[in-house]
């Protein structure tokens, strides 16, 4: 750290480096050339494999809690907020198309189940004439479903696995089965799990003493909170999409 005294009227700086210089240099600019782009000839019907939007719904979600505050408060001055996302799932309800006979079906009816907690930090003043202004965080946990089968923007898709058994007759007695001989078959389809993307909240909040409020005089240790918060979020999954020779969807 340097110091700057008067002296004789002008300043002057004290300190390791009296003549208070750095090392610098002056850079050069480099040339740049762009090179030719590498296309696949032998692309006819290109797809790329992308996330795409499912659904970007606005879903409400409404809950109350009661938040404790040590040292109690004379007055609430500000209360801020986020939401974060721990569970965000889609089931499909159908009715489902096969596409082709791929075994992989579209889905025109889907749940969509969230799980989070709304992270508030209340600041508030105790109720001395000269006293602090404290704060507290509260994780206030909500969960819920909802049916987002008429914001589907596209349709979501899932491959179904089977599972097959065949008997045999007791050769024998020839009229029973046998139980201890059976042969099985079955296929596995594996799925791109569709995801959830945060977009943005809005929240509406009443936040009050749940116990009788007798003037700025007094305090209060607990605080009753009303929140409605309107969550929005981008619903996606990984599916191929076709691109024409010229590169537009």
């Amino acid at each position: 750290m340097g110091f700057y005294p008067k002296s004789n009227g002008k300043s002057k700086c004290v300190g390791a480096n009296n003549k208070c210089e750095v090392k610098a240099r002056t850079e050069t600019q480099l040339p740049v050339s762009t090179g030719p782009a590498v296309v696949n000839p032998n692309l006819v019907s290109p797809l790329i494999k992308v996330p795409l939007v499912l659904a970007e719904p606005t879903i409400q979600v409404v809950v109350e809690a009661d938040i404790p505050l040590n040292p109690p408060a004379g007055e609430i001055k500000r209360v801020l907020k986020d939401v974060f996302l721990t569970q965000c799932k889609l089931v499909p309800v159908g009715p489902f198309t096969e596409i082709g006979d791929t075994g992989f079906f579209t889905s025109a009816g889907a749940k969509l189940f969230v799980e989070g907690y709304i992270r508030k930090n209340i600041e508030y003043a105790t109720k001395e004439c000269y006293g602090s202004v404290r704060t507290t965080t509260a994780k206030v946990p909500f969960s819920g479903f909802a049916d987002i089968s008429g914001e589907l923007l596209n349709d979501p898709i899932f491959g179904f696995g089977e599972q097959r058994r065949a008997q045999f007759i007791d050769p024998v007695g020839l009229e029973s089965p046998r139980l201890d001989k059976y042969f099985f078959e079955n296929s596995v389809l594996y799925n791109e799990q569709p995801f959830c993307e945060l977009i943005g909240a809005d929240f509406f909040e009443l936040d009050f003493s749940p116990h009788n409020y007798n003037g700025p005089a007094k305090s209060f240790s607990t605080l009753r909170e009303k929140i409605v918060m309107d969550l929005t979020l981008k619903v996606l999954q990984f599916q191929q999409i076709p691109l024409n020779g010229d590169g537009d969807e």
